[in-house]
């Protein structure tokens, strides 16, 4: 068993995508972890939300097409992300829809 990633962690891998730090597949790798997880352990509603984003970033419609998901699209997740975060710093509890 492991521990969930924080949230530190998870804009960490939206903030490395954008800046080219993270590759697309090193972060839908890192996010599989907890996704295909058996027990992910993952508490967070809003931890658990960023990593079903992050896995499948890396996701293509055809081999020579640009990803699914754009980087402008990326930013937007960890803009929303980053407002969800201090709406909700306690770590827990259900997301709200915004």
């Amino acid at each position: 068993m492991f521990t969930a990633p924080s949230r530190a962690q998870i804009e960490a891998q939206f903030d490395g995508i954008l800046n080219g730090s993270v590759t697309r597949d090193q972060a839908d790798r890192w996010a599989a972890q907890w996704v295909c997880a058996d027990d992910p352990a993952v508490d967070d509603d809003l931890v658990w939300w960023a990593l079903g984003l992050l896995h499948g970033i890396d996701l293509r419609p055809g081999p020579d097409d640009d990803y699914l998901h754009s980087d402008e699209q990326v930013a937007e997740w960890l803009a929303e992300f980053r407002v969800r975060s201090r709406s909700n710093a306690s770590g827990g509890g259900a997301l709200t829809p915004e």
